[in-house]
Order: structure tokens, then C-alpha cells, then sequence
């Protein structure tokens, strides 16, 4: 497989960190740290347990930004540049970590789908002072779209790709989960060559259950077919434990890619 697999786990924010080893065991090549409860990166006794699980495995590592309560949409000033602050310091500590952090876009208030073109221009801004701040350590930022959940930007294609457009530094976290609970998973998927990151976990096309590979309604021959030839970034398959990320490593060895 040329593919290098990783595993991330949301629901294991809170958890200690030996569940991690069950990464390596479990025959994934690398770890996207959820940036979230006992793994933010701006918390010493945190970012030191990871590195030191890192180098007593043989886990190469992403970095999911943390996104509880923050928001790159938002109209409340101090909000919107705290948003940014905790973005730009979470990508400072993971780049002794990775060269790749994945971050959330913003959603709106009541009050910003009034003025839907002024929240997009503060949205690139934030993304633009974002993307300077990580080239200066050597980080790429990829932005994810989102899954069907009123008020989040970015669950289209287009604006997506159109949020990143022109902003240097920046590139594209197709979900392939979230992608299915928009009913635009075939239109991300005619663009995945522009994806720089992906995200896999399956779900039944309405809630976002981050649920194994084959557990849902996805169709991943039709998904895996794009793939192959079309996207040449790591997978990151995303779960709640480490008994359903063997389910999905052993779904995805099925296919020749």
C-alpha cells in the first residue's frame, strides 16, 4: 500500500494516553492528535506525554486543531481574535510535531447570516493571518469542510475550495464522512485531486457518527476508485476506538491502492 494510514480519535480527548499504543498495534503508520481535553498542545504536562508516546512508537503524527468554542466567523471581535490566537498557538507547539495541522472553519450567528459577504471577507482574513503564521514554522494548514450541521461554513465544494482560494498556505481537508451527510460526497470527490488531507469514517448519510468503514451507507468502491490516481496524501481514518480502527484498516486493505 503506498498510502501511509493514520487513526484519530475524538471521543479519546479525555482518555490517558496509553490508548495510543493500540494505534501501532493495530498496524496504523501514524496518529492525528485531536488537539482537544488531555492533548492540547499548549498544556506542558500534555505536549510532553505526547512526544514522549511518540518516540517510544513508531507513530509519525498529524495535529487536529482544537475547535471547541472557537470560531473564525465570528462577529463577536474578542471571540474572532481569541479564534485565531489559540489556532496560531496550537500550529507554534505542533510543528515540533508535523508539518500538517488540520483546522475547522467558523459558523455563523443568527446576526452574521445578515451579512453573509462581511463574515466571508473576516473569515479569509483570519485564514490569511493563519496560513502566515504557520509557513513561518514550516506548517502547512488544511481547512475541513464540514458535515451537515446548520450555520458551518465550508460544507460545499465551492466554498470550500473558493474559502482557500488565494490564501497562501492553506490547502484543502476533504472528509469523506462529512462530505456523505451533505449529499456532496460525489461533487468533494471530482475535486479530490486539490485535497492536501483526507479524513475517512462512515456514517448512514444524516448524522455524523464517525462509524468503521463499511458500518454505513457509504459507497466505498465508488469512493476508493477516485481515489486511486487522484489523491497521493496520507488517510487519516477517524473512530471512536481502537477495536473500531481495526475494523476500518482491515476494510481499507481490501482495496488495491
Amino acid at each position: 500500500m503506498s498510502h501511509d494510514i493514520y487513526f484519530s480519535s475524538s471521543a479519546k480527548v479525555w482518555s490517558a494516553v496509553e490508548w495510543v499504543y493500540g494505534i501501532e498495534e493495530t498496524g496504523y503508520d501514524g496518529w492525528e492528535i485531536s488537539a482537544e481535553g488531555n492533548y492540547r498542545l499548549d498544556n506542558k504536562e500534555s505536549f510532553d506525554s505526547i512526544v514522549a508516546t511518540l518516540e517510544t512508537t513508531g507513530l509519525k503524527a498529524t495535529v487536529h486543531a482544537p475547535f471547541s468554542d472557537l470560531n473564525l466567523a465570528s462577529l463577536n471581535y474578542p471571540i474572532y481574535k481569541e479564534s485565531i490566537r489559540q489556532l496560531c498557538e496550537c500550529i507554534r507547539h505542533a510543528s515540533e510535531l508535523t508539518d500538517f495541522v488540520t483546522v475547522h472553519p467558523g459558523y455563523m450567528s443568527p446576526e452574521a447570516r445578515l451579512v453573509p459577504d462581511k463574515v466571508w471577507s473576516l473569515h479569509k482574513e483570519a485564514l490569511g493571518e493563519i496560513g502566515k503564521f504557520a509557513e513561518d514554522y514550516g506548517v502547512r494548514v488544511g481547512l475541513e469542510n464540514m458535515p451537515a450541521i446548520p450555520g458551518f461554513l465550508c460544507m460545499c465544494p465551492d466554498e470550500l475550495f473558493g474559502m482557500i482560494d488565494g490564501i497562501e498556505n492553506v490547502f484543502a481537508t476533504v472528509d469523506i464522512g462529512h462530505a456523505n451527510t451533505t449529499k456532496e460526497l460525489r461533487s468533494f470527490l471530482a475535486r479530490i485531486g486539490e485535497a492536501s488531507h483526507l479524513h475517512l469514517h462512515d456514517n448512514n448519510g444524516v448524522h455524523d457518527d464517525h462509524a468503521p468503514l463499511g458500518r454505513g451507507n457509504i459507497d466505498w468502491d465508488m469512493v476508493f476508485s477516485k481515489l486511486n490516481g487522484n489523491y497521493r496524501g496520507i488517510y487519516v481514518v477517524e473512530g471512536r476506538s481502537i477495536d473500531e480502527a481495526a475494523v476500518s484498516l482491515k476494510f481499507i486493505r481490501g482495496y488495491d491502492l
